[in-house]
């Protein structure tokens, strides 16, 4: 539920101006509140959010588990932003009001968000006015880059959410033969749109292991790319991988431990690869290559960007990505 409160960009008390921000209150509550304008500092750039990607992991906070804290800072959780740079703090150079720019941020269910300059990029003309969730496009190079994908090899995806779906597409194109394993027949066509050679069901365990080695005539697969954060698909992904077999974990696993059979790891020999990233300098490398991937056609965005929500009803947003009825694949947020 968002609850959206008085009008924004007004001048307040003191004659600062206000922004509309979002700001978590309780589980599954969330409302629009008019908050300070933030100002950049030194190395720092203000963006005018045009509109943000809804991320899975929002949904552990959104669910309200003990650790979470409420209210949130506002524009919290809000990481896939893109915009036009407001306003430049001291020492920017290379950047200027009015570029329009995809960010690393965090807190950008809001209509402004600040950050240092280097958690920036331009978008060429190609691209711009039209959505990029920068971060989730940066995290796919990068886990793309360390599955080390060659061409001829069997691989298979289990999962085919927003990641999984440009994971296909971009080991399809690197000439691997791709497996998509997803819960649900629109995720499966989309794949399939993606460059999948096969889709099998991701209900029972067993049931999907033997029908994805059907396909494969027996054979395991030299890379498996576990893209769900959960616990069966994980035990799935280490069924399906070679030996000697790179497996990538790239799903977010938030809800608690994982259990691993490690005498089939051991026997097998393979090497496992967390694909997540924290440091800066690769995500800015992963969303330079991302930016280049969908200009020049690698990666495919329009049937990947589902469903649009403005800022007021972001509550309808979070309840979408977490239900995924059918015809969902990701939604995105407009600010105005």
């Amino acid at each position: 539920m968002t609850i959206l409160l008085r009008d924004a960009q007004r001048p307040g008390r003191f004659g600062n101006r206000l922004m509309q921000a979002a700001v978590l209150t309780g589980p599954g509550q969330v409302r629009v509140e008019d908050v300070p304008l933030p100002q950049p500092g030194a190395g720092e750039v203000r963006v005018r959010m045009l509109g943000c990607g809804v991320c899975a992991s929002n949904l552990g906070p959104w669910a309200g588990p003990e650790w979470m804290k409420f209210p949130t800072p506002p524009g919290d959780l809000g990481h896939e932003g893109w915009g036009v740079v407001d306003a430049v703090g001291a020492g920017v150079s290379g950047l200027a009001e009015g570029d329009e720019v995809a960010t690393l941020f965090y807190r950008s269910y809001a209509q402004y968000d600040v950050g240092p300059a280097e958690a920036v990029l331009k978008l060429p003309a190609s691209l711009q006015g039209s959505p990029f969730p920068g971060e989730p496009l940066a995290c796919a190079m990068n886990i793309f880059r360390r599955a080390a994908i060659r061409p001829g090899q069997r691989v298979a995806i289990v999962g085919i959410g927003f990641l999984g779906a440009i994971l296909t597409r971009l080991a399809s194109l690197a000439g691997a033969e791709v497996v998509a394993i997803s819960r649900r027949p629109f995720s499966r066509e989309i794949a399939e749109v993606m460059g999948a050679r096969h889709t099998v069901p991701l209900d029972d365990r067993s049931d999907s292991r033997d029908q994805t080695f059907e396909l494969s005539s027996g054979m395991p697969f030299e890379r498996v790319i576990e893209a769900t954060g959960k616990q069966m698909p994980l035990d799935l992904a280490g069924d399906l991988i070679a030996e000697r077999g790179r497996l990538v974990i790239a799903g977010y696993h938030q809800d608690g431990p994982r259990m691993v059979d490690m005498q089939q790891w051991n026997w097998r020999g393979i090497d496992v690869i967390n694909a997540h990233e924290r440091d800066q300098r690769i995500y800015r490398r992963g969303l330079r290559e991302a930016i280049q991937a969908v200009e020049d056609g690698r990666i495919l965005l329009e049937p990947l960007l589902t469903h649009a929500f403005p800022l007021e009803r972001l509550g309808e947003a979070l309840d979408a990505t977490r239900d995924r009825a059918d015809g969902f694949l990701k939604a995105t947020v407009t600010i105005a």
